[in-house]
């Protein structure tokens, strides 16, 4: 009876300890991996978010950017840190499709995370520099069958999203390109359209937004079915009867088994900062599209999500379009 008391009375001593510290949370730095190069576009995003939920959570926020492996990199370390809300991370599709996909970390599941929210929904879209030759996507189309193999499409990773949307328009159109691969995220791809390396990208309007607002680039069209509010100008591929629709999106997650009382605090300071009007506002200017869904969402969705895509992918593996 003396034992069963003192194990009652040491759950309750843990209980209470678990919930004082929650109340307390944060009592220093927390840390946000994004497992991409500095200067794309989910970079600018998570920074700016966290940045105004500092003032909800009445707690500091740092940004720290661990690039490789196709998100991969960092998720090593998010998932393999101590599970107390001081590190946190950022998901993209990579993270959630790609990774587990081609089976690149051992053991690697989302199942590993706790995931907080989704914040934006981003479309992809072919983007080329202001000068090109092409003024429309149906002009870049009849280039491309004049001229098989020679017009450069920069993608991010081989495999990933952007080579995945790419493949997918290959196949719809009969357009043959001629793929040139630059990891790291949406910034390297960014230097080569500017470099002439390149004579489009594919990957969201979001991530060329700054070169877009400049003057610098120009969207032909996105692969979605809905026109975009921030580039009107921009047609959605539905406009060409093409099914090609494909995109990306941002989830920001914590490590399994964090305190559900501290994610709680996460999901509240960071829904507040998304409702914010200086974000929402701020998310039009930089043309991305907020979606968000809350804990209770998230990961159902990111289930229906995987099993659709890898339903896709596998047909396109078995019509010999990606390899296995």
């Amino acid at each position: 009876m003396l034992k069963r008391a003192l194990g009652l009375a040491c759950i309750m001593s843990v209980a209470a300890t678990s919930v004082s510290a929650a109340d307390d949370y944060p009592t220093r730095d927390i840390r946000m991996i994004v497992p991409w190069a500095a200067g794309g576009g989910t970079d600018g995003i998570v920074r700016k978010i966290s940045d105004l939920t500092e003032e909800t959570l009445d707690g500091t926020m740092y940004v720290e950017n661990i690039e490789g492996g196709m998100s991969g990199n960092g998720l090593i370390q998010l998932i393999n840190a101590n599970a107390d809300g001081y590190t946190l991370g950022a998901l993209t599709y990579d993270s959630v499709i790609t990774v587990p996909w081609q089976d690149m970390l051992d053991g690697y599941s989302v199942d590993n995370m706790d995931l907080i929210a989704r914040i934006t929904s981003e479309p992809d879209a072919l983007i080329v520099p202001d000068d090109s030759e092409y003024d429309n996507f149906e002009e870049l189309i009849d280039a491309a069958e004049e001229s098989p193999g020679e017009i450069r499409a920069g993608i991010q990773n081989m495999g990933a999203r952007t080579h995945l949307t790419l493949l997918q328009l290959m196949d719809e159109t009969g357009a043959d390109f001629k793929i040139v691969s630059y990891p790291g995220g949406a910034a390297p791809q960014k230097e080569a359209l500017l470099n002439g390396e390149i004579d489009f990208a594919i990957t969201s309007l979001g991530d060329f937004s700054g070169l877009i607002d400049s003057g610098d680039a120009r969207g032909l069209l996105e692969f979605t079915d809905v026109q975009s509010e921030s580039y009107q100008e921009v047609p959605p591929v539905t406009e060409y009867d093409l099914n090609v629709q494909m995109g990306s999106f941002i989830i920001l997650a914590a490590p399994s088994g964090t305190p559900d009382a501290v994610l709680e605090k996460l999901e509240n300071a960071y829904q507040e900062a998304f409702e914010s009007d200086e974000f929402q506002e701020w998310l039009v200017d930089v043309g991305v599209t907020p979606n968000w869904l809350g804990r209770d969402d998230v990961t159902e969705w990111v289930k229906d999500t995987q099993d659709e895509i890898f339903a896709t992918m596998e047909e396109l593996q078995e019509e010999g379009i990606i390899e296995e």
